[in-house]
């Protein structure tokens, strides 16, 4: 059982939620996707529609909200989105609450695997161009935030093995 919350940082299609969902499943934690979880309490079908309806500023006050919330809850496995960190009262919250993990991968690879499609609102309609300059702004912060790093550049199935052995180690699994 995890002491503290676990949340997972880092840029879209860096294997956030995939990485979090597997081993949540695999060393039996609860798990949270917040852009899942924030567009459930707001009857949304999407990240999407929620932005379309709340706007953007709209749900950095769900994701705010949620934190606080995940707060008082048992600690959990936590995928948070791209832009949580950008908060400060967000990053404030996560120090206080949990540890941060950025699964960290090349901006090559996600560029490459990345989707531009409603699960990314911020990045529909765009291209790889405004996906490099989102990385580029915001890459500091992440790693600045970061209590740990996993390194997520040589696959799906070594990600998962990294974050289950880091997750282990640090929390004492068997």
């Amino acid at each position: 059982m995890l002491e503290r919350h676990v949340f997972l940082i880092g840029m879209p299609g860096s294997g956030k939620s995939s990485l979090g969902r597997k081993v949540a499943a695999n060393l039996k934690l609860p798990y949270v996707d917040t852009d899942r979880r924030i567009a459930e309490i707001l009857s949304c079908g999407s990240t999407a529609e929620v932005f379309e309806r709340y706007g953007e500023q709209g749900f950095r006050n769900a994701e705010t909200n949620l934190l606080i919330q995940l707060t008082r809850e048992d600690p959990c496995l936590v995928s948070t989105g791209g832009g949580t960190v950008l908060r400060e009262e967000n990053r404030t919250i996560m120090q206080n609450y949990g540890l941060i993990l950025l699964v960290d991968r090349p901006l090559e690879q996600i560029l490459k695997d990345i989707k531009l499609d409603d699960r990314r609102p911020n990045l529909v309609g765009k291209g790889l161009e405004d996906v490099e300059k989102l990385y580029n702004e915001r890459i500091g912060i992440y790693r600045e935030s970061a209590d740990i790093v996993l390194d997520n550049s040589k696959g799906y199935y070594a990600g998962v093995a990294g974050l289950e052995k880091l997750l282990r180690l640090r929390f004492k699994f068997p």
